[in-house]
């Protein structure tokens, strides 16, 4: 768990405090987009194994924002989030 002035913390808490989490493949939240970032070290999503990218991580239940799993590891507890196991 990090220290909360950790450089990756930008007020997430307003939007994604204690909201529930899925694991899943990346897939985009929208047409016309390609790629998301994970909302802490603004790490690269994508789908496809695109090189220096992630394929799979954390999201909310809508696939709106992402989160990588070193951050979700860093920051579960700080921010309360549990795992919903459901796609």
């Amino acid at each position: 768990m990090r220290e909360p002035n950790d450089w990756r913390l930008t007020d997430q808490e307003r939007y994604l405090k204690g909201v529930p989490l899925l694991w899943r493949s990346y897939t985009p939240a929208s047409e016309g987009n390609d790629h998301d970032h994970c909302e802490f070290c603004w790490t690269k999503f994508m789908a496809g194994g695109v090189h220096d990218t992630l394929s799979e991580g954390y999201s909310t239940l809508d696939g709106y924002r992402w989160v990588c799993k070193a951050c979700f590891d860093d920051f579960v507890d700080l921010f309360g989030w549990q795992v919903d196991r459901k796609a």
